[in-house]
């Protein structure tokens, strides 16, 4: 009774640890205790073997096991183990700490991926996760951008627009259009002088084809008032042979009649000019 009153009433200095009704000194850290002290020698002990440590004063039996950074927790080495300090781990590239024991990361996790249409504004740390923020309008990212880009103005480059941009594309330009747009230009300005070239030559004929059949251009006197009267009745029958041929020499005596009194860009001039 009076040993175990004893030994539950043992003090020990801080450097020894109780064995029994002995205070035994401890070992130093990187040592283990081999055998326990007794009344007549001191603890015994042994450095520990390669893969395990021991970090403090002590009065184990065993050394503690060396930690392992596993892959499948995202974890590296950082600096390996000694018999006196154990392993300490890092978060491999493209993660971060997720949980720390004091100043060593025990788990990490990968760093958020940004989807397209979002930008990464604040790049991931082996402390911190990736921040990720949407593009705004009139920009684009497919994700891995720092920042939004712009869109491509077409046609501010002179080019055709085939896509217009969104927020995970940019827009897809095709050919410049100067060339295209040169090569419609000259085709219509050829179509419209010869359209023009064919209208006056059109009005150049049937102007002196008026005036010749004016009246006030056909003299009255001698041979060739004769001929033009006659001229001018062979023109006019043959304009009434059928509906539409009469019809068009209506068309001509009205002309003619008009011709008189008044002037048009393909009429002959007013009688006696």
């Amino acid at each position: 009774m009076m040993n175990i009153f004893l030994s539950q009433t043992l003090t020990c200095h801080w450097t020894e640890y109780v064995f029994g009704n002995e205070c035994c000194p401890m070992c130093p850290s990187g040592n283990r205790v081999k055998t326990d002290c007794e009344e007549d020698k001191s603890t015994s002990c042994q450095p520990c073997t390669e893969g395990t440590f021991m970090n403090k004063m002590n009065g184990l039996k065993k050394c503690l096991s060396c930690r392992e950074c596993g892959a499948s927790s995202g974890l590296k080495m950082k600096t390996s183990c000694t018999i006196r300090s154990d392993t300490v781990c890092e978060p491999l590239e493209g993660f971060y700490c997720s949980e720390f024991t004091g100043y060593d990361c025990v788990e990490a996790k990968k760093h958020r991926r940004c989807e397209p249409g979002e930008y990464i504004s604040q790049k991931g740390t082996s402390s911190t996760d990736t921040v990720c923020s949407t593009c705004s309008d009139g920009t684009f990212s497919n994700g891995t951008f720092t920042s939004c880009q712009k869109h491509k103005q077409c046609e501010s480059e002179g080019r055709e627009l085939l896509r217009a941009g969104t927020e995970t594309e940019d827009a897809q330009c095709g050919d410049i259009l100067s060339d295209k747009t040169g090569l419609i230009v000259g085709v219509v300005v050829v179509v419209v002088v010869m359209f023009l070239v064919f209208v006056l030559g059109v009005c150049y004929f049937k102007r002196r084809k008026i005036r010749h059949l004016s009246p006030g251009n056909i003299q009255e006197t001698g041979p060739s008032y004769r001929e033009d009267v006659n001229l001018r009745e062979q023109t006019l029958k043959s304009l009434k042979s059928d509906d539409s041929k009469e019809s068009k020499g209506e068309t001509v005596q009205t002309e003619l009649l008009q011709s008189e009194s008044s002037p048009g860009s393909c009429s002959g001039p007013p009688a006696g000019s």
